[in-house]
């Protein structure tokens, strides 16, 4: 059904207060919608892109162990922190100025890194990477639900955006395997330049333009700088963690003085005239819920996402393109199911059914790798894991839709710079917990006179196993805390 603006000017003003702007014609929503997948699956692609290029990147720049991680580590506090921030803003002061503010800077950011010759330019314009996909990141969501109001349309474009979510994260393993076998490293930034350049030519005709609601609707300084301060410092701890340990004095004292930082900045919402982050959302069982169940399955599954390509590439022996290509029908299967059924799975079943089907499928997932052999059958042993990654394209939809369930129009880039910013705390933790966890398995049995190979597998093992845990406890909150959603008519 295609939604038309009201010809009166009093309808006009009122939505020009709530942050948006008269709903376009049908056309004008599909190329909007393929503005903000374009922009997404770049970044979402730079993501996991990095993770096959690494030991090339730390070859040729003579990094050291510890400085590579940083290489990570800069993007993922720079983005986590700062998505909160930056979907409030886009609130205010309208969400087309701030996707394609972000945009451009993870553009300049992506050449500045491509064209780095030491790692601290790689490292600094990582962290500019991470700030500029936080800007366009966090309102992506506001705008596409402002967009598509109606219940079939808003579900099929949710099931487009999150393809580039589930399957841009497999494909970018691909193609960083690809583009650093066949040219360099530098390259799996330089490919970001002609997309991030056609997305900002496209994006200004085609995103409809909103003056938003104005500094003065919600502008907490103190609170803005309470949750980036404690966002920041949170998830440098947990990603610190495998150098120092969980019990060390660095971990400890950071961490402390994260939780005191977002524990003042809580305090500050309930007291400000004007909260960043009004805690009425809260209330809501499909947003508290779904954001807590895909901070839970983001963690598990960095297992799934990274920890696969090392064992590939450190055990089976496979090539940096050869990685990339063992995990293409993964990102084939997600891709399917995203786009091709998720959209009336999610109408006819209802949320929370698919939700629990998806994960179901994932535990299927971590189940098998958690028994992987030493000398594995990609035929026999990897493939039927890379199937099951169909539940990825499940569950992310259907968790997308519950989210911004609750949203209202003033803020929905809000509800959407909160969605994010649990996938990225959820990825801080399962960079943390379970490459630790691998780590301290394998150097155990190393020690102990264990072969290479056998001691990496064990470490995995380990790694795999727990993100079971963490998905296992995921299905029980979706199954406990999420309503039963019923069929869209």
């Amino acid at each position: 059904m295609t939604a038309t603006a009201s010809p009166e000017a009093p309808a006009a003003e009122a939505a020009d207060r709530a942050g948006r702007a008269a709903p376009p014609e049908a056309r004008s929503r599909r190329l909007a919608l393929g503005v903000i997948a374009t922009g997404m699956l770049m970044i979402i692609l730079d993501g996991s892109i990095v993770t096959v290029a690494m030991p090339a990147v730390q070859q040729d720049l003579d990094f050291t162990p510890a400085g590579l991680s940083w290489v990570v580590n800069a993007y993922l506090i720079a983005f986590g922190s700062l998505l909160l921030l930056a979907g409030r803003l886009g609130d205010l002061i309208g969400r087309k100025r701030m996707f394609v503010t972000g945009i451009g800077v993870f553009t300049l950011a992506s050449v500045l890194a491509g064209a780095a010759t030491s790692p601290a330019t790689l490292i600094a314009a990582r962290f500019l990477q991470g700030l500029g996909g936080a800007m366009s990141s966090a309102v992506s969501l506001g705008i596409l639900i402002t967009l598509f109001t109606e219940p079939r349309e808003r579900a099929r474009a949710i099931a487009v955006f999150s393809f580039t979510g589930a399957a841009g994260a497999s494909l970018g393993q691909v193609l960083g395997g690809v583009l650093t076998d066949a040219l360099n490293w530098h390259w799996i930034f330089f490919i970001n330049l002609p997309i991030g350049l056609a997305a900002l030519l496209l994006a200004l005709p085609a995103l409809p333009a909103d003056r938003g609601l104005g500094l003065r609707a919600g502008a907490d300084l103190t609170g803005a700088l309470l949750v980036t301060a404690g966002l920041m410092t949170g998830i440098y701890s947990v990603v610190k963690v495998e150098r120092y340990g969980w019990t060390s004095g660095h971990t400890l004292g950071f961490g402390a003085l994260a939780v005191v930082l977002l524990g003042g900045f809580v305090a500050r919402q309930t007291k400000a005239r004007t909260p960043l982050l009004p805690l009425r959302m809260f209330r809501s069982r499909a947003v508290t819920g779904a954001n807590v169940v895909q901070m839970l399955m983001v963690a598990a599954l960095f297992s799934f996402q990274v920890l696969v390509a090392l064992y590939l590439q450190n055990v089976l022996g496979y090539g940096a393109a050869g990685t990339g290509l063992a995990l293409l029908p993964a990102a084939a299967v997600i891709g399917a199911v995203s786009l091709g059924v998720s959209a009336r799975l999610n109408a006819r079943f209802g949320e929370r059914t698919v939700l629990l089907a998806g994960l179901v499928l994932l535990l299927g997932v971590l189940g098998l790798l958690a028994r992987v052999p030493v000398h594995a059958d990609y035929w026999v042993d990897l493939l039927p894991v890379m199937l099951l990654a169909a539940g990825f394209g499940l569950a992310l939809p259907a968790l997308t839709s519950l989210a911004m369930s609750g949203a209202r129009a003033d803020d929905a880039g809000l509800a959407s710079g909160l969605f994010n910013t649990t996938q990225q705390i959820g990825s801080a933790l399962g960079v943390a917990v379970l490459s630790t966890l691998a780590a301290s398995r394998t150097e155990s049995l190393l020690a102990s006179g264990h072969p290479r190979a056998e001691a990496l597998t064990s470490g995995y093992h380990l790694a795999f196993g727990v993100g079971a845990a963490l998905l296992a406890t995921a299905l029980l909150v979706a199954a406990t805390v999420l309503r039963p959603t019923g069929r869209t008519r």
